[in-house]
């Protein structure tokens, strides 16, 4: 022990460290965004996600004086994008949509991959979709009950395209197929590009898909079946929901945008303000009609809670059915 004890510091001297130490986080905020910021859209170009992101994206970079710059990364159900987080710098210039997949493959998945609790930074809530099944025009089927009889018919022969295994989309035609008592033939796609251009060559006979087939429809090219909200879509008020044909389903796959895990909460701010005031930006709420879609904005606190909600529900819903691979 010395013989002169060593003198406290000073309340200002650690006033001053902690400043010190602060700093180069108060700095990044302070300059955010000094450069563009990559959004990823796993899923391929052209798609109702696609669009809504862009448009979004256009708006949020105006904000924040940098553009706000969209890559697709289409394929693995939606997932690739959280895969690019999970090797990104948490600086708020990499971000992904976040679909539910991120949610429900890593209960799917003898190695998950990610832990969606804990391994990215929930920014902002976004939106959800319009889910619909969809034919060709010349198709022999005019009703949704039309298809259900001719696959009970034809058992194993109605093949049907999604953007991919394990996605909402799959997952709730099967759902429908085990209440309908019939068995469907699924193929997989990347995106709602190729899952369209597969049932307008007649390679599948049916898609279902997010809303990306509006205009298709409008134009007389597809038929729209059924639509999997709590309510008949607005711009198509003749067409029934899978609740009132009786199968007691809604599904909409909520999202939102998500970086990397250990993101300075200040910068989360600036990027959680700039998307909360983007989604009411006109050009973003006319794409958000375009596709029958409504801004559902929550901001990161509350965006993290819900995830923690759904990775539950998510986790229960592959283990009743038997989801794991």
């Amino acid at each position: 022990m010395p013989d002169h004890p060593l003198p406290r510091p000073s309340r200002r001297a650690v006033l001053a460290a902690a400043a010190a130490l602060a700093a180069p986080s108060l700095a990044c905020a302070s300059t955010f965004p000094d450069r563009p910021i990559r959004l990823i859209c796993p899923w391929t170009a052209g798609g109702s996600t696609d669009l809504q992101m862009r448009a979004l994206a256009e708006a949020a970079g105006r904000i924040l004086g940098q553009p706000m710059v969209v890559e697709n990364r289409p394929g693995a159900g939606g997932t690739l994008g959280a895969v690019a987080l999970l090797q990104a710098r948490p600086d708020g210039y990499t971000l992904s949509q976040l679909p539910i997949t991120v949610f429900r493959y890593p209960f799917m998945q003898a190695t998950p991959g990610w832990n969606p609790l804990t391994d990215f930074t929930y920014i902002s809530h976004i939106t959800g979709y319009l889910f619909g099944v969809v034919v060709r025009a010349d198709s022999p089927f005019r009703t949704f009950n039309d298809l259900i009889a001719w696959a009970k018919a034809n058992p194993g022969r109605l093949t049907y395209g999604t953007p991919g295994v394990g996605s909402t989309l799959h997952i709730t035609m099967e759902q429908i197929a085990l209440k309908a008592g019939v068995e469907f033939l699924h193929v997989p796609f990347r995106g709602v590009a190729e899952n369209q251009a597969a049932l307008l060559a007649g390679t599948v006979m049916a898609s279902a898909d997010s809303s990306g087939w509006a205009q298709l429809v409008r134009d007389g090219r597809l038929r729209l079946l059924v639509t999997w909200g709590a309510e008949r879509a607005k711009s198509f008020p003749d067409t029934p929901t899978l609740k009132e044909l009786g199968y007691g389903i809604v599904s909409a796959s909520p999202y939102g945008f998500g970086g990397p895990k250990g993101m300075d909460p200040a910068v989360v701010r600036i990027l959680d303000d700039a998307f909360g005031q983007a989604i009411n930006d006109p050009g973003h709420m006319a794409i958000l009609e375009r596709f029958d879609m409504s801004p559902w904005y929550l901001p990161s606190a509350e965006y993290a809670a819900f995830a923690a909600k759904q990775v539950e529900e998510e986790r229960a819903m592959v283990q009743g059915l038997g989801l794991k691979l």
